[in-house]
């Protein structure tokens, strides 16, 4: 560890896990000083901008991790392939509809509509296609905890299909344009042909015991932009 580090991270004092008779920072001198391969100097960063951007366009706002995703991957303009359930991505897929330049667009998804579930399964199969050498991303209102990888997803799109975002308007074939590197994230269709069309509906899905017991959640969360909160924290004395 560095000690251009020590004052940023404020950790001269702090107890380690490993070790209550040694400080976290002598733990850290003694196993990576000098070790700049592991953590970047200031004056010679890993790159110049963080791991994570912003998206913005008609679509909403959007965002991305950057840091796993190669330059070359980083700007796609391809058809759009529109989903409401990762399951349904998985037998595209297996059904050999994926391998081409394609935009996967995954829909209610988002907070009010399923309580924004994790969606890392889709990862492997957009992968797989991108292997191949085809030009694939995700763009979804539901939720990625790190599981994007190397294939660009936007995600927590806000407005959310279910709150009447652009997202819930995209038709099979429309060209969706995904870049990363300005934070452009546009639905490539006309006006008047955008405000000729209605809102998809919400799919019909199977009940189970969750659904009904997290609806007044649902109900009331806000939207993802905001942290999609059940409760605001300022509304509670």
């Amino acid at each position: 560890m560095r000690e251009d580090l020590f004052d940023v991270l404020h950790i001269y004092d702090s107890r380690s896990v490993h070790s209550f008779e040694h400080s976290f920072i002598e733990l850290l001198q003694k196993f990576f000083h000098g070790a700049s391969h592991v953590l970047a100097t200031f004056d010679k960063p890993f790159q110049k901008d963080g791991g994570l951007k912003l998206l913005k366009g008609n679509l909403g706002k959007a965002i991305i991790k950057v840091s796993a995703v190669e330059p070359k991957f980083r700007v796609i303009e391809a058809p759009a392939r529109v989903f409401t359930e990762q399951e349904e991505v998985k037998a595209a897929f297996e059904a050999g509809e994926l391998f081409q330049d394609v935009i996967v667009v995954v829909r209610f998804q988002g907070p009010s509509a399923n309580g924004m579930p994790e969606l890392h399964k889709m990862t492997p199969f957009l992968g797989a296609s991108q292997d191949r050498g085809h030009k694939v991303a995700l763009v979804t209102d539901g939720r990625m905890s790190g599981a994007s990888g190397k294939v660009p997803a936007a995600i927590h799109l806000s407005p959310e299909a279910m709150a009447g975002g652009l997202i819930s308007k995209v038709q099979d074939g429309d060209i969706v344009r995904l870049d990363a590197e300005k934070g452009e994230l546009e639905l490539m269709v006309s006006a008047a042909e955008l405000e000729s069309r209605t809102d998809s509906p919400f799919p019909a899905r199977t009940e189970n015991l969750g659904r009904p017991i997290f609806s007044r959640f649902r109900e009331t969360v806000g939207i993802a932009e905001k942290g999609a909160a059940a409760v605001n924290p300022m509304d509670i004395n």
